[in-house]
């Protein structure tokens, strides 16, 4: 089956329609499936998916990867057959002899038997590649590994080290990441040809230093950066033919002598040209033409093929076959003899001239390699494009003619040609061509039957009409753009299947850029997602992070659910890789805080529960004493300037078993983390207070109830802890979110009262706190504060206290000691006092006298 010339009945084209085959009970052919590849990268598992994204997991234990064997030389064999460029159909190039290149071959020999390294330099056209090709056959049974045959065009020092691994080592669906690669790369020992190099200096040492039991042989020309001082590499210059040399190869490209006329021609070709052997193979194609063209028709067929053919009653018919023969020529019955040789501007630049003497599906094929950039499609693509079923055969023709050059596993215009046809308009209609050429692509890349690995041959020639149609202008840009977003979908999980995650990379970018210019969200996400997928096997989290984030945000735009939980897998992973989950132990001179991304940030579902504060109260006149609930709280030297402390119940498993674990990690966390608890507890004693005054607002009006006395005292102990509870309180006790205060955990801190010791939690009889006997029981549990004078107010003022979180300054003031004032003989009717709010630095406490308030009692009448 062809996949560039399917039958009337696969794959959609069938003639008949779907009416006639419902008619006749024929059911339709069943829709192709998406082709889903699996593989391992590293020690994950990617599931190349064409329809909702990739999906990458770690790799199940049971499914790893056999480990890679060296290939057998049979297997290197048919694998350097795989990248070398097709033979092209048509009539054989003539056999061009290597002149002048005896002298640089053996010292690159020689250079390699030593097991060192080589640069070969030289100008585009100067037969680097031939001279390559010499080299490498030398040295065929040199290394191990035998000789394997890069192309450095559009590669980087990482993609030619995989394909290195890849013509060496036996691995199917295996990519190894980084590390493996490099422990694997140590003991290969081969000759490595790397053609049409781009990089140099640090990126060559890392090429050179991933593989040391190799000796490379490096072609670039003189504007690729050099090797660095440290590389020890040698490098050899390859400079242009001589004038007896340079005729020699004229002389075998026309496949005859040159005459005297043609000769002179030749020399002042080789001083304009400077010697360059390419500027010689198209001369020679130039003669060949010439000799063509000065031979009418009539003499074309001097031995009768044609009249055979067609008959000698049918001298019309002749005469065309002879003027197909000259289909470049517009008037065949022109007296040829007197065509005279090329001028020495068309010899040092032929290619026009020689485009327009080639046949109309060569000339095609030249249009449309202008339109990708000089990037040639597969001979296959040919009948297709041109429209007719021997266009194959144009690129023989183009070959002969010196206009193309062997680029790893295809062909590309050669050095300057692209130039000079633009310079002759085969540049008019490029658009609509690269148009062509994605539409063709994008299905080609697509169909069942192309493997991963023809998609991937064919990988610079898609990518170059992919970009061709993105800057688009005009009418027809919008329908450019969505043809290049299709054909990034069909191209993309072919390159990644056949594992040239380079070109995978660059289709990704390309149409994520088309679809964002398109609007597409939908594309634009799957993009999106499957360069984060490809970031995570490259081991770049970050920008993984950031492109999964992208696409899940897109997707949940468009409430595609599949493509979310495929993007939130592969977030996860990225947490997991990340080491988000695990516990890192703290150094001493920073709080604990949980990492981004913990299952205790993510939900309240996942969230361990935090232990309420245990409310500590003041005691109530002839009540116990409440004491403070320990916590174990990590000591840190800057935990005090941080704010409030959550005070949580002691561990019930007891001091022996504490660890350090995601349950401390989050009560000893950042700062921001306290400040979020401090809020809430603030937000609870707002709340609190405004529910309090609401509740107790109509007890000013009973003065049975609001009636203070000065025997109305509380134990000095409720202060001296420095804490607050946070619960409501039982019945009959003051509510704690009244005093305004802040929650403080038990480790020592200054407070109002004085600094927390042990003996905050002392006994109610040593308190100083009259005992019920000596004064009346307060009914009423709101806060009040006595008046500073003998003589009380008139009328009872309750002003609302601002709640605030401070840290107040330690104060040095001595307890004062309790004061007993004897009941009084008659009830008296005080009316209650006014309330104020704290002064800034001070604290309030219920119950609890200041010095002052002491004093005032003790000198008031009773």
């Amino acid at each position: 089956m062809d996949p560039i010339n399917p039958g009337s009945e696969e794959y959609g084209h069938d003639t008949e329609g779907e009416e006639a085959r419902q008619g006749r009970g024929v059911p339709a052919p069943a829709p192709a499936r998406a082709r889903v590849v699996r593989l391992v990268s590293g020690e994950l598992l990617l599931t190349v998916n064409p329809v909702d994204g990739s999906e990458i997991e770690p790799c199940p234990p049971g499914q790893e990867p056999a480990a890679p064997r060296p290939r057998t030389p049979e297997e290197r064999a048919e694998a350097a057959r795989a990248v070398a460029p097709p033979l092209p159909p048509g009539p054989p190039a003539p056999e061009l002899p290597l002149l002048e290149r005896q002298e640089e071959r053996e010292r690159l020999t020689g250079i390699l038997r030593q097991g060192r390294c080589a640069r070969l330099v030289g100008a585009p056209g100067s037969g680097r590649t031939a001279l390559l090709d010499a080299v490498a056959a030398d040295c065929a049974d040199l290394a191990p590994d035998g000789v394997v045959r890069l192309s450095g065009r559009h590669r980087t020092p990482t993609e030619l080290l995989h394909e290195l691994f890849a013509a060496v080592r036996y691995a199917p669906d295996q990519r190894p990441d980084r590390a493996a690669l490099l422990d694997r790369l140590r003991g290969v020992g081969a000759v490595v040809v790397v053609d049409d190099l781009e990089f140099g200096a640090a990126a060559l040492d890392e090429l050179l230093a991933a593989a040391p039991e190799c000796a490379f042989l490096l072609a670039a020309g003189p504007d690729t950066p050099a090797p660095s001082a440290d590389a020890h590499v040698e490098e050899v210059l390859l400079a242009g033919l001589g004038r007896a040399a340079a005729l020699e190869l004229l002389e075998s490209a026309a496949g005859r002598t040159l005459t005297e006329e043609e000769a002179n021609w030749a020399g002042d070709l080789w001083f304009e040209s400077e010697g360059l052997p390419l500027r010689f193979v198209q001369a020679g194609a130039l003669l060949r033409q010439r000799d063509r063209l000065r031979v009418t028709p009539a003499e074309f067929d001097a031995f009768g093929a044609l009249e055979e053919a067609f008959g000698p009653a049918d001298p019309a018919a002749v005469a065309a076959a002879a003027a197909a023969a000259f289909d470049g020529i517009d008037d065949p019955d022109v007296e040829l003899r007197e065509i005279p040789l090329p001028s020495l501007g068309e010899g040092a630049a032929p290619a026009a001239l020689l485009a327009s003497r080639l046949s109309r599906a060569a000339q095609s094929a030249l249009r449309f390699a202008v339109a990708l950039g000089g990037e040639v499609p597969h001979q296959a693509h040919l009948p297709a494009l041109v429209g007719d079923t021997h266009a194959d055969a144009a690129l023989g023709e183009l070959m002969a003619c010196g206009l193309l050059s062997p680029v790893g596993p295809r062909y590309r215009l050669a050095a300057g040609v692209l130039t000079q046809l633009l310079a002759h308009g085969y540049d008019h209609g490029a658009a609509d061509r690269a148009h062509a050429l994605a539409q063709h692509y994008a299905w080609w890349a697509a169909h069942p039957s192309v493997t991963p690995e023809r998609a991937a041959a064919e990988a610079d020639a898609l990518l170059a009409a992919l970009t061709a149609l993105i800057p688009g202008t005009g009418e027809s840009a919008a329908e450019h753009r969505a043809t290049a977003v299709l054909l990034a979908r069909a191209a993309a999980p072919a390159f990644a299947a056949g594992l040239h995650w380079g070109a995978w990379e660059r289709a990704l970018r390309a149409g994520q850029e088309a679809a964002r210019l398109t609007g597409d969200v939908a594309e634009e996400a799957y993009f999106h997602h499957e360069l984060g997928v490809l970031a995570i096997c490259a081991g770049n989290l970050e920008r993984a992070r950031a492109e999964l984030e992208a696409s899940i945000g897109m997707r949940g735009v468009l409430a595609d659910k599949r493509g979310t939980v495929a993007g939130r897998r592969a977030l996860a992973l990225v947490s997991d890789l990340s080491g988000e989950h695990a516990a890192v132990a703290p150094r001493a001179d920073e709080p604990l805080s949980p990492p981004r991304g913990t299952p205790a940030l993510r939900g309240p579902a996942a969230r361990p529960g935090l232990s309420r504060p245990e409310p500590v109260t003041a005691p109530l006149p002839g009540g116990p004493v409440r004491t403070p609930a320990t916590a174990p709280v990590p000591a840190f030297p800057d935990f005090a300037d941080d704010g409030p402390t959550v005070v949580t119940r002691p561990d019930t498993a007891g001091s022996g078993d504490r660890r350090p674990g995601l349950k401390g990690g989050i009560l000893g966390g950042a700062r921001r983390n306290l400040v979020a608890v401090g809020a809430g507890a603030l937000l609870v004693a707002v709340l609190g207070t405004v529910v309090t005054l609401g509740a107790t607002s109509g007890n000013g009006e009973n003065p049975a109830t609001d009636r203070v006395t000065s025997d109305s005292t509380a134990s000095e102990s409720g202060t001296g802890d420095g804490l607050d509870g946070e619960e409501p309180p039982a019945d009959g006790e003051a509510d704690p979110a009244e005093t305004g205060r802040a929650t403080h955990s038990d480790s020592p801190s200054p407070s109002g009262s004085g600094s927390a010791s042990p003996s905050a939690s002392r006994d109610p009889s040593d308190s100083g706190s009259p005992s019920p006997s000596d004064s009346p029981t307060t009914t009423s549990p709101t806060r009040t504060t006595r008046p500073t004078s003998g003589t009380p107010t008139t009328a009872p003022t309750t002003t609302r206290p601002r709640p605030t979180i401070t840290s107040p300054k330690p104060t040095t003031t001595p307890p004062q000691p309790p004061t007993t004032t004897p009941a009084p003989t008659t009830p008296t009717t005080t009316p209650p006092p006014t309330t104020t709010a704290p002064a800034t630095g001070e604290t309030t406490t219920l119950g609890a006298p200041s010095a002052s308030e002491t004093s005032a009692a003790t000198d008031s009448p009773a």
